[in-house]
């Protein structure tokens, strides 16, 4: 599907509905834009929530480790 559209005086580009609905974006979805020999690619980008882990959380981690090697060394 092709679609004309235009950017206004702050960047912003509009997609109309009937491509938004057939790609399933959504409102705040990221896009990557892209230059490419043919002109600008936009295509949606995924985004992968991190976790940032606290000293106690990495305690735990350990901890399921040293179990893990426990239960390892004894079949051994």
């Amino acid at each position: 599907m092709q679609a004309k559209v235009t950017i206004n005086g702050r960047g912003v580009i509009t997609l109309p509905a009937k491509l938004r609905n057939e790609l399933g974006l959504k409102a705040d979805d990221l896009l990557i834009a892209e230059t490419v020999p043919e002109g600008l690619l936009l295509r949606p980008a995924v985004a992968l929530p991190i976790e940032i882990y606290t000293d106690e959380r990495v305690r735990e981690f350990d901890e399921g480790e040293a179990e893990v090697e426990a239960v390892l060394k004894r079949r051994r």
